[in-house]
């Protein structure tokens, strides 16, 4: 130890207050200050204006890409609270865009995390330079400016409004960030999947950022995931061996809802996408129930129908996917994600309930569509032939 490292006490100790923190450190909330943290950041911001639809407050949330490099996130729900406790015990608009996870929503079924952090509004204030809140309330419009992460003017009260909602913009601080391109496609992506996943969202996606080229994407799905199974499907040169196959069902035993759908292709690839409480996933126990009722449902029916010789093993959960695609969404009250990363699902009730769902279901389907369930089993017999 040199003389150096012995001095070493107390007044080495760097401590940082406030949201000092959070812009020495922004990756460790938002993931990283490139064209990733970018996306979050809007995600972030989107999350309430979503929930507001979810929770029918509000009827659509529209998303813009301004020509100043900022982003504007405009809902016509009943207003943010403006004062400091909030019409029903939440945060106030200075609250929620000052304090640390202030206003975050819980992560049951009926919530929506857009984003993957989870950090909530007020850390997209801190790593901006400038962000704008109008809020239509109670007709009256409300409205403040904030800088890194404080309050820059006090609330003030600057007309009349006809109609309801809060608009937030932000633009993110050009210290902090190396990259300060949004991804329209990214953006377009994950509200896509959102669309899909919530029957009741409407979300639209603009970008004026170019003059004489821009852009716009309105994104709602009554479908839902038969929607989703479609969409995925789109751009395959394969054509549709089934029609699709789609179902909703609660289980107490998980305590949550599954929407499931899925179809197969006259092609040896196959996609199948997870998520859980609309958050993509890697996998989890949603994903391998999903697997197992395939198998189960598509072996009972081949050796009822002598399609599977007595001889023959029964189709394993890697054997039923030749030209399937399928989307696996479930939505929890607790919902346990592996790791810090949050892409794998661990609520052990999860893999039996939607196993055994979807093994009634399909099983249902196969025995009323017999031609159909012939050419499924066929494709799988000569995926098995292949392998």
């Amino acid at each position: 130890m040199n003389a150096e490292d012995a001095r070493y006490d107390a007044g080495h100790i760097q401590v940082l207050e406030g949201w000092e923190a959070v812009r020495k450190r922004p990756g460790m909330y938002i993931g990283s200050t490139s064209e990733r943290g970018l996306l979050h950041m809007v995600l972030e911001v989107t999350d309430r204006a979503v929930n507001e639809v979810l929770a029918g407050r509000a009827a659509s949330v529209d998303v813009t890409l301004t020509s100043d490099g900022g982003v504007r996130v405009a809902d016509d729900g009943p207003g943010i609270p403006i004062d400091e406790a909030g019409a029903a015990g939440g945060p106030g608009l200075e609250a929620l865009l000052t304090r640390m996870q202030a206003g975050v929503v819980a992560e049951g079924r009926h919530d929506v995390t857009a984003g993957f952090c989870g950090v909530g509004p007020a850390v997209v204030n801190a790593l901006s330079c400038r962000m704008t809140a109008e809020v239509r309330r109670e007709g009256v419009r409300w409205a403040q400016e904030y800088a890194r992460g404080v309050a820059a003017t006090p609330l003030t009260r600057v007309g009349t409004a006809t109609r309801s909602g809060t608009t937030l913009a932000f633009w993110p601080d050009a210290d902090i960030f190396g990259a300060m391109e949004f991804s329209f496609d990214g953006l377009e992506e994950r509200f896509r999947e959102l669309a899909f996943l919530n029957h009741g969202l409407d979300i639209s996606l603009t970008d004026l950022r170019h003059p004489g080229e821009s852009r716009s994407v309105r994104l709602c799905f009554p479908g839902g995931a038969r929607d989703f199974v479609d969409f995925l499907d789109d751009r395959s040169a394969a054509s549709a061996l089934v029609d699709t196959v789609a179902f909703e069902h609660e289980d107490p035993r998980m305590g949550g809802v599954m929407e499931v759908a899925f179809r197969w292709r006259n092609c040896p690839d196959e996609r199948v996408e997870s998520f859980a409480n609309s958050r993509p996933t890697i996998g989890g126990t949603h994903a391998v129930g999903f697997r197992d009722g395939m198998a189960a449902a598509v072996t009972a029916y081949a050796r009822e129908q002598g399609l599977l010789a007595a001889t023959d093993p029964d189709f394993d959960a890697g054997r039923i996917g030749a030209g399937l695609t399928a989307v696996v969404s479930v939505k929890l009250d607790r919902p346990e994600f592996e790791g810090s990363t949050r892409g794998l699902l661990g609520n052990p009730e999860a893999r039996d309930c939607v196993a055994q769902a979807v093994q009634d279901h399909l099983a249902r389907w196969l025995k009323h569509h017999p031609e159909g369930a012939a050419a499924v089993i066929h494709q799988i017999v000569q995926g098995a032939g292949r392998d």
